[in-house]
């Protein structure tokens, strides 16, 4: 799990959980409502699902994983020096002398982009082409932060629809006040569900997933820019100096320390 997704994770856990605790809330009786999670968590989903394709739908564990996870840690220096490698090469031999070398290249998208320069691609049509790419993905990652965005959004509705069959279970025992004042508060255990799902879990999870797509979109553009230099024949100190300009100084600083 990534740092900061666990770390949230286990602070919105332990805010919410020792502050009812300490607030005299039964926990327990959270947990153990079982008709109150049904209504939330499966009707909530079941709203998302009707508002988004099948395909969308049958990936909500995929979404969620990858919001967790993040994404697997790139190095923008790392990237950069292996373009500045290249470029250097190709500068002395020509553009067709990275056409074995690009075959180990591990980050699909610089293999990708190497290959098309080497296959003699026109300037325009490798930007376009690249980029199409960008956008294509940028597409698809918001699928995911749609889905957990609109079941954050339905999350509290259906957790009031569940404290509504609550209070309505409750008045039909007016004639028994001992169970009154269990039953209005099991009522509200729906409603705390609905609103927890939500502001804990489904839409900071949708943001997570929008940082994510972000920090893939940066990457992208970092390699598009260097792979365009390199086509262009551009000097690998200009190439170096203009890749640079787009890492956060504090990782510049690290790089220039190690």
């Amino acid at each position: 799990m990534e740092k900061g997704t666990m770390i949230g994770l286990v602070m919105a856990c332990v805010g919410v959980f020792v502050g009812a605790l300490l607030k005299g809330a039964d926990i327990v009786m959270l947990f153990t409502n079982i008709p109150a999670l049904l209504i939330v968590v499966v009707g909530s989903l079941g709203a998302t699902f009707i508002g988004a394709p099948f395909a969308e739908g049958s990936s909500v564990g995929k979404y969620i994983g990858k919001a967790m996870k993040g994404n697997p840690e790139k190095s923008a220096t790392e990237t950069i020096e292996t373009i500045v490698r290249l470029t250097n090469r190709a500068r002395a031999e020509g553009l067709l002398a990275l056409e074995e070398e690009s075959k180990s290249i591990e980050d699909p998208f610089l293999k990708k982009g190497i290959q098309l320069a080497v296959d003699g691609t026109d300037p325009e049509a490798l930007r376009k082409t690249l980029r199409a790419e960008v956008s294509a993905m940028k597409e698809r990652h918001k699928a995911g932060q749609n889905f957990l965005t609109n079941a954050g959004v339905f999350a509290p509705t259906f957790g009031i629809i569940g404290a509504v069959f609550g209070l309505m279970a409750t008045m039909s025992h007016l004639d028994n006040p001992a169970l009154i004042g269990h039953g209005i508060s099991a009522a509200f255990v729906a409603t705390f569900w609905g609103v927890f799902l939500a502001n804990a879990i489904y839409l900071p999870m949708a943001n997570k997933l929008k940082r994510c797509s972000s920090e893939e979109v940066e990457h992208m553009e970092l390699v598009i820019e260097g792979v365009m230099a390199m086509q262009a024949g551009t000097s690998p100190r200009v190439v170096e100096e203009i890749l640079m300009s787009r890492v956060p100084p504090a990782e510049r600083e690290e790089a220039e320390a190690a």
